[in-house]
């Protein structure tokens, strides 16, 4: 059975995607993460969210996307926010890792508003396809306009 990895993608009105940077890493990426037991993809997300940039979300908040192929061995279950107001420099990430020299290490060590057009820049190849030709991160924000009211 493949495994899965759960998260959100936070929009905002300006036509942006909150990108986290990999502590050590060049790569961006949204918050996600593996279930914990006895979780819920939705309760993996929102712990996910709030663990790697600190944004707490409660389940009317969320559009749920569903599940997606993502890798050979990975699916992603995904849920969509749209929030305004969210200073990515206030992001802070309270999941950590031992790295190679037994130094404790934040899994997220950055945080940026990226444009809908630059995120196949930033993201690695499998998950900017995702965003941008499996959905439609401009689609998916109007949606979330729509359903705001």
């Amino acid at each position: 059975m493949k495994a899965l990895s759960c998260g959100i993608l936070v929009l905002n009105p300006r036509s942006q995607l909150l990108l986290c940077r990999a502590t050590g890493t060049f790569r961006w990426d949204i918050p996600k993460g593996a279930s914990d037991a006895g979780e819920t993809p939705l309760q993996t997300a929102m712990r996910e969210t709030a663990e790697e940039c600190g944004l707490h979300f409660t389940p009317p908040q969320l559009l749920e996307l569903g599940r997606f192929a993502y890798r050979p061995a990975k699916d992603l279950h995904l849920y969509a926010a749209l929030v305004d107001g969210v200073d990515a420099a206030d992001c802070r990430c309270s999941s950590h890792f031992t790295d190679v020299w037994g130094r404790q290490r934040p899994e997220m060590d950055a945080f940026e508003w990226t444009d809908f057009e630059r995120v196949p820049r930033r993201c690695a190849r499998r998950m900017a396809a995702l965003l941008t030709q499996t959905l439609s991160l401009p689609q998916l924000l109007l949606r979330l306009r729509q359903r705001a009211g």
